[in-house]
């Protein structure tokens, strides 16, 4: 599965609800997110339209998917990505 292109910061955050995640607080242009799904994790969204496709892999798909022991394939999956 391609990494999808044009995803918004809020369209991410909202996907990103599924697993557990809650905006927590938010600085400047970036937003906190975090669960307590399987032990806490925390990771941090730049609010940019559109995210860049690298900063989506590795700083938010990455972490997330690593996280809850998926892949990122899989995790677009169950996000709806």
């Amino acid at each position: 599965m391609k990494t999808p292109r044009n995803i918004n910061a809020s369209d991410l955050i909202r996907a990103l609800r599924i697993l557990g995640y809650e905006r927590v607080r938010q600085d400047g242009s970036h937003i906190r997110l975090t669960t307590t799904v399987g032990g806490t994790h925390h990771v941090t969204v730049p609010n940019h339209r559109p995210l860049k496709t690298g900063t989506l892999l590795g700083g938010v798909l990455k972490p997330v998917a690593a996280h809850h022991k998926l892949t990122v394939e899989e995790l677009l999956a169950q996000l709806d990505l």
